[in-house]
């Protein structure tokens, strides 16, 4: 018997994403199939000891477009320290944590690289671990699930839309 594929959901080129867990909500993403694991803009990335002994990863988020982005410290006990290629072939130690990302509705626990993204457009990059089995991704689109959360079919069913 065939199993059952679970929906995959279009997306574009670009997304707005949730980080329930950063505070974050409605940060522009880039969609890269060519990139292993999605990234996260931050900044004085550093890890600490903490008084009970254990070790923890320190950061920073920064985004100068994105007031509520803007340098909220972190503090991750969970994290991993991996050898990153990045799109120019520039080998980085960079740290990974887990969080949780929502896109087009979907609220996905997965690995973020954290990296000084300050050069780049967006600071968040969507890579192809978080995206695998779960999207289509539509290069010629852009902002699907915000359209999609938008749209007039959505809004009618909110409760402050609702007949009293």
């Amino acid at each position: 018997m065939k199993k059952d594929k679970p929906e995959r959901k279009l997306i574009g080129r670009r997304e707005m994403v949730d980080f329930p867990e950063l505070e974050l909500f409605e940060i522009e993403a880039k969609v890269d199939t060519g990139a292993f694991t999605s990234s996260l803009h931050c900044d004085h990335i550093r890890e600490v000891d903490l008084p009970n002994g254990q070790r923890a990863v320190h950061f920073e988020l920064v985004h100068e477009s994105n007031p509520a982005y803007n340098h909220k410290v972190f503090e991750f006990t969970d994290f991993d320290l991996r050898t990153v290629k990045s799109s120019f072939g520039d080998v980085q130690e960079r740290y990974v944590i887990r969080t949780k990302v929502i896109i087009h509705g979907q609220e996905i626990e997965t690995e973020f690289s954290l990296s000084d993204r300050s050069d780049l457009k967006y600071p968040v990059l969507l890579g192809r671990t978080l995206l695998r089995k779960r999207f289509i991704v539509d290069v010629a689109k852009k902002n699907l699930s915000l359209k999609a959360k938008n749209s007039p079919k959505k809004r009618s069913n909110s409760p402050k839309n609702s007949p009293l």
